[in-house]
């Protein structure tokens, strides 16, 4: 065999991305890298530095194991059991959904907000699936004190041991339950953020079929309209908070609108704030309880 012939790095690489071109999956190259990477047991840079190296054939079964399930759908994430947010590595199963880029403008508006308020500040993470952005707060936060609640037992479990791997358990409540229930009836935090379900059944047909096959219906799917969860947690929101505190959330482009209605719509709170994506799309709308 001579060396052009050989399985180096760089033509795994080459091979699987035009693959999963093939298959018209987003992010070829990166899923092929974050799957050879995750397979060899090295950073993604390192796949740089080694480009004409032949793994051993042992190093390679997971890898093609992977690739062949990836390019049935599977996500990337799932295979490896992790995804980064907000330069954190995060545990992730079946039983959460995987947190995106979109939602660190959550993360970024709660810490401006943050500086409102003494260093001690309260938050609430409302649906915290893999506990990405309670995690990260806490993280960024080191004096605050988190509380996130989630109906899922099963997520609440992937949530506290993220907690544990960035050392912020001792900080960091968690309950299960739906929105607010868990929370004792006197807390009254100064920032409540959500990431909550707000597809509608009603658009299920548009959702990317390997998110729709894989992951879990109950983080995604929020009634016909997308708005069953983010309405109640408007109005709970409103209750709970202190005056001049602030309810920051993720939602869909396609119903913000709707949103933005209910929450004009709740006496309590003052004018919103609209945040845009990466790509320029309406998606996370902050708004501060009245003083």
């Amino acid at each position: 065999m001579t060396v052009e012939t050989e399985w180096t790095i760089k033509r795994l690489l080459d091979w699987t991305t035009e693959f999963f071109k093939s298959k018209q999956l987003d992010s070829a190259r990166l899923s092929a890298e974050i799957l050879l990477a995750e397979a060899l047991n090295c950073q993604r840079i390192e796949l740089y530095t080694r480009f004409d190296i032949v793994p051993e054939e042992t190093e390679l079964a997971n890898y093609r194991d992977w690739v062949k399930r990836h390019a049935a759908g599977e996500p990337v994430a799932y295979l490896v059991g992790h995804r980064e947010f907000y330069s954190l590595k995060f545990e992730v199963s079946s039983d959460v959904l995987i947190p995106r880029p979109e939602t660190e403008h959550v993360v970024i508006a709660a810490l401006e907000v943050a500086k409102n308020f003494d260093k001690d500040v309260t938050i609430v993470d409302v649906g915290t699936g893999s506990g990405a952005i309670a995690v990260t707060l806490a993280k960024q936060l080191p004096e605050s004190r988190l509380h996130a609640t989630d109906i899922s037992p099963a997520a609440i479990a992937v949530a506290k041991r993220n907690a544990a791997t960035h050392t912020v358990e001792d900080r960091i409540a968690f309950g299960a339950g739906n929105l607010l229930e868990p929370l004792s009836a006197d807390l009254q935090p100064a920032i409540i953020v959500s990431n909550p379900p707000y597809v509608g059944r009603a658009e299920q047909g548009t959702v990317d079929q390997s998110v729709r096959d894989h992951e879990p219906d109950v983080a995604l799917f929020a009634g016909e309209s997308g708005t069953d969860i983010i309405a109640p947690l408007i109005k709970a929101s409103a209750e709970r908070l202190v005056p001049g505190g602030f309810l920051i959330f993720e939602t869909s482009p396609i119903i913000f609108d709707q949103c933005l209605s209910l929450v004009t719509a709740e006496p309590a709170f003052e004018e919103p704030t609209t945040i845009k994506d990466y790509s320029g799309h309406r998606r996370v709308i902050q708004v501060s309880k009245s003083g």
